[in-house]
Protein backbone atom coordinates (compact mmCIF):
# COMPACT_ATOMS: atom_id res chain seq x y z
CA UNK A 1 0.00 0.00 0.00
CA UNK A 2 1.21 3.25 -1.13
CA UNK A 3 1.90 5.81 1.72
CA UNK A 4 1.12 9.46 2.44
CA UNK A 5 4.41 11.83 3.01
CA UNK A 6 5.53 12.37 6.56
CA UNK A 7 6.06 15.69 8.11
CA UNK A 8 9.46 15.90 7.12
CA UNK A 9 9.42 15.08 3.23
CA UNK A 10 6.91 17.84 3.21
CA UNK A 11 8.83 20.15 4.77
CA UNK A 12 11.54 19.48 2.07
CA UNK A 13 9.17 19.87 -0.96
CA UNK A 14 9.59 23.38 -1.68
CA UNK A 15 13.65 22.61 -2.16
CA UNK A 16 13.08 19.51 -3.97
CA UNK A 17 10.49 20.89 -5.98
CA UNK A 18 10.50 24.28 -6.76
CA UNK A 19 7.67 26.08 -8.32
CA UNK A 20 5.38 23.17 -7.29
CA UNK A 21 2.55 24.84 -5.42
CA UNK A 22 0.22 23.06 -3.06
CA UNK A 23 -3.79 22.62 -3.99
CA UNK A 24 -6.37 24.48 -2.06
CA UNK A 25 -8.78 22.09 0.17
CA UNK A 26 -7.04 18.90 -1.30
CA UNK A 27 -3.87 16.94 -0.42
CA UNK A 28 -1.83 17.45 -3.81
CA UNK A 29 0.37 19.93 -5.83
CA UNK A 30 -0.08 21.84 -8.97
CA UNK A 31 2.60 23.48 -11.27
CA UNK A 32 2.06 25.26 -15.09
CA UNK A 33 4.28 25.00 -17.40
CA UNK A 34 4.75 27.14 -20.64
CA UNK A 35 6.25 25.83 -24.03
CA UNK A 36 6.86 28.05 -27.29
CA UNK A 37 4.29 26.15 -29.30
CA UNK A 38 1.65 23.55 -29.40
CA UNK A 39 3.92 21.21 -30.80
CA UNK A 40 6.36 21.63 -28.05
CA UNK A 41 3.68 21.31 -24.69
CA UNK A 42 2.54 17.86 -26.84
CA UNK A 43 6.17 16.76 -27.05
CA UNK A 44 5.99 17.18 -23.01
CA UNK A 45 2.90 15.58 -22.50
CA UNK A 46 3.54 12.76 -24.37
CA UNK A 47 6.99 12.01 -22.35
CA UNK A 48 5.21 12.62 -19.03
CA UNK A 49 2.84 9.87 -20.29
CA UNK A 50 4.97 7.55 -20.58
CA UNK A 51 6.89 8.08 -17.63
CA UNK A 52 3.36 8.45 -16.09
CA UNK A 53 2.73 4.79 -17.44
CA UNK A 54 6.06 2.93 -16.40
CA UNK A 55 5.39 4.36 -12.97
CA UNK A 56 1.53 3.51 -12.97
CA UNK A 57 1.04 6.94 -11.28
CA UNK A 58 -0.91 9.07 -13.47
CA UNK A 59 -1.32 12.95 -13.29
CA UNK A 60 -4.37 15.25 -13.75
CA UNK A 61 -3.36 17.69 -16.20
CA UNK A 62 -4.80 20.24 -18.48
CA UNK A 63 -3.72 21.78 -21.47
CA UNK A 64 -4.43 24.55 -24.25
CA UNK A 65 -2.29 25.81 -26.75
CA UNK A 66 0.84 25.79 -25.29
CA UNK A 67 0.59 25.77 -21.50
CA UNK A 68 -0.26 22.44 -19.37
CA UNK A 69 -1.31 22.49 -16.13
CA UNK A 70 -0.38 19.44 -14.02
CA UNK A 71 -1.82 18.52 -10.23
CA UNK A 72 -0.39 15.21 -8.71
CA UNK A 73 -2.09 13.46 -5.87
CA UNK A 74 -1.95 9.89 -5.00
CA UNK A 75 -5.55 8.44 -5.09
CA UNK A 76 -4.47 5.34 -3.24
CA UNK A 77 -3.79 7.30 0.08
CA UNK A 78 -5.86 9.79 -0.74
CA UNK A 79 -2.75 12.37 -1.06
CA UNK A 80 0.70 13.30 -2.22
CA UNK A 81 2.80 9.98 -1.97
CA UNK A 82 6.63 9.59 -3.04
CA UNK A 83 5.16 8.50 -6.27
CA UNK A 84 4.05 12.11 -6.99
CA UNK A 85 7.37 13.07 -5.87
CA UNK A 86 9.00 10.94 -8.18
CA UNK A 87 6.78 11.81 -11.35
CA UNK A 88 7.53 15.53 -10.73
CA UNK A 89 11.53 15.04 -10.45
CA UNK A 90 10.71 13.33 -14.13
CA UNK A 91 8.25 16.04 -15.56
CA UNK A 92 10.63 18.61 -14.42
CA UNK A 93 13.74 16.69 -16.04
CA UNK A 94 11.79 16.50 -19.27
CA UNK A 95 10.28 20.64 -18.92
CA UNK A 96 14.25 21.70 -18.67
Amino acid sequence: MVEKLGPKERADLPAVLPGWAPVEGRDALKKTFQFKSFNQAWGFMNRVALAAEKLNHHPEWFNVYNRVEITLTTHDCDGLSELDVKLAKRIESYAA
